[in-house]
C-alpha cells in the first residue's frame, strides 16, 4: 500500500467488527485519521497494533465514519466497482433476466459490497441512489458501467433521500445517462401492469421490496372484503382485485399517490365499482371505519417507517400498536391481518410484540400464520444484519 494512502487509527479492542466483515466504522472507535482524507476518499483502516482490517470510504460528517469497500488489501478502484457491479447483476440471473418491461433491484448496497448503491430497474429505466460519502465520489465510475453490465442506457439518479444530509451531501436528481425517463414508466409484475413515477415517486418510485407480498395479497383476496391502508400507488388494491376480491377500500394521505393508483386500476381493466379510493389522515380513517362499525376480511396494514433512529423507537412502537389496535376492531371472524414495519429501528421480535399488545387491547385472539419479509432482490449479508429492515406478519382472528 502506497505510504501516502490516508489512515484511520482505531481504538484499543474496537477491530471485533471489522474481522467479523461488518463493515462500517462508528466515530467513536476512530483514534485518529493521518492524511486528511475528504469525503467519500478510500482509506486504510488499521488497528491500533498497525493490522491492515479493510479498505473503506471516509465520511467525516457521519457517525458511520467509514464503509468498508474491501477486508482484502486490494485496490479500490474501476475494477472493483466494475466487478461487485457484474456480480450483484448475475446473482439476479444476468442483463437478460426478466421481462423487458420487468422491474428488479439490482444492486442492494452493503448486501452486494458497495456500500450506499442502490440501483433498481423498472423495464427500460435504472434508477440510482448513491447515500453515502464514498457512493457519491463513484458517481461518474458507476454511470459510466451501468449501460454495459444492464444492458439498460437509460440511467437517472434519485439521491434526494434525508440520509444524504448525514454524509454532508446534498440532494441530487437528473440524468447520468440516456435520455430522461418519462413522467411515468410502466412496468409488470406478476402479470399486472403498473406505472412507476421514478421523477417524485416513493424511494426510486416504487416498493420493489413489498413484490413478493402483493402476489401473497392476491392469492388470499378471492371473494374478500379488503382495506388497504397507507396504500401509496395501490400495488397491493391492485393484486387484491386481480385475485377476485369482492371490493377493495385503498386509503392513503396522498392525492397524488391515488392518483397513480386510480391510473392503475385503469391499466389493468379492474372495476372501478369494487375499489373505492378515499384520501386523508390514515389513523383518522381508520377510526372513523371503526365508529361506523365497518368490517373487513382481509386488511393490509403498509405504513411509512415509523423510526429511522433507535432514539426514534418508542414513538414508533405507541403507532404501530395504534394502527394495528384499530385494523382488528375491522376484521371480521375469521378474516386476516397482513401488517408490515420498515422501521430498521423496530426488530422482528418487538414488532410481534407490538401486535400481540394491540390483539390483547383489541379484544380478540389472532395467530400468526405466516411471516413475510423483503423480496430476494434485497438480500441480506448475514455479516450485515441491518440489511434486513421489512418485517410482515399474516395474523388471523378467531
Amino acid at each position: 500500500m502506497p505510504a501516502s494512502t490516508p489512515t484511520l487509527w482505531l481504538r484499543p479492542g474496537r477491530e471485533r467488527s471489522l474481522k467479523r466483515r461488518h463493515p462500517w466504522v462508528f466515530s467513536g472507535a476512530v483514534a485518529r485519521v493521518d492524511g486528511n482524507p475528504g469525503p467519500g476518499e478510500t482509506v486504510a483502516v488499521r488497528s491500533a497494533d498497525g493490522e491492515l482490517l479493510a479498505r473503506a470510504a471516509f465520511s467525516p460528517s457521519s457517525q458511520i465514519r467509514a464503509r468498508a469497500w474491501t477486508f482484502v488489501d486490494e485496490p479500490v478502484d474501476e475494477g472493483l466497482i466494475a466487478r461487485r457491479l457484474a456480480a450483484a447483476i448475475a446473482a439476479r440471473g444476468g442483463p437478460a433476466a426478466g421481462a423487458p418491461e420487468s422491474a428488479c433491484r439490482l444492486v442492494y448496497a452493503e448486501s452486494d459490497g458497495l456500500p450506499g448503491v442502490i440501483v433498481d430497474r423498472y423495464a427500460d429505466t435504472l434508477v440510482v441512489q448513491l447515500l453515502t460519502a464514498g457512493a457519491d465520489r463513484w458517481r461518474a465510475t458507476i454511470a459510466g458501467l451501468l449501460p454495459g453490465v444492464t444492458g439498460v442506457q437509460r440511467v437517472w439518479e434519485r439521491s434526494d433521500v434525508e440520509v444524504r444530509g448525514l454524509e454532508g451531501l446534498e440532494a441530487r436528481v437528473g440524468p447520468l445517462a440516456g435520455d430522461p425517463p418519462p413522467p411515468r414508466v410502466e412496468i409488470r409484475e406478476g402479470g399486472r401492469r403498473l406505472w412507476v413515477d421514478v421523477h417524485h415517486g416513493h424511494k426510486t418510485g416504487f416498493y420493489l421490496d413489498q413484490r413478493a407480498n402483493r402476489a401473497r395479497i392476491g392469492e388470499l383476496a378471492s371473494g374478500r372484503r379488503v382495506l388497504d391502508a397507507f396504500c401509496y400507488s395501490g400495488g397491493f388494491s391492485v393484486h387484491a382485485l386481480a385475485g377476485g376480491a369482492a371490493s377493495v377500500l385503498a386509503v392513503d394521505a396522498s392525492a397524488e399517490a391515488l392518483a397513480l393508483a386510480r391510473a392503475d386500476l385503469e391499466l389493468n381493466g379492474l372495476a372501478a365499482q369494487r375499489c373505492e379510493l378515499a384520501q386523508g389522515n390514515v389513523f383518522e380513517l381508520l377510526r372513523g371505519l371503526r365508529d361506523r362499525g365497518s368490517s373487513f376480511d382481509l386488511i393490509v396494514l403498509d405504513p411509512p417507517k415509523f423510526a429511522a433512529t433507535a432514539s426514534q423507537r418508542e414513538g414508533a412502537a405507541r403507532g404501530y400498536k395504534d394502527i394495528n389496535l384499530l385494523a382488528f376492531k375491522l376484521l371480521a371472524p375469521g378474516g386476516l391481518l397482513a401488517t408490515f414495519s420498515c422501521s430498521g429501528a423496530i426488530g422482528g421480535e418487538l414488532f410481534q410484540s407490538i401486535v400481540a399488545g394491540a390483539a390483547l387491547d383489541a379484544g380478540v385472539d389472532a395467530q400468526v400464520v405466516e411471516r413475510l419479509g423483503q423480496a430476494a432482490d434485497h438480500p441480506v449479508l448475514l455479516s450485515f444484519p441491518e440489511a434486513e429492515y421489512l418485517k410482515g406478519l399474516i395474523c388471523r382472528v378467531g
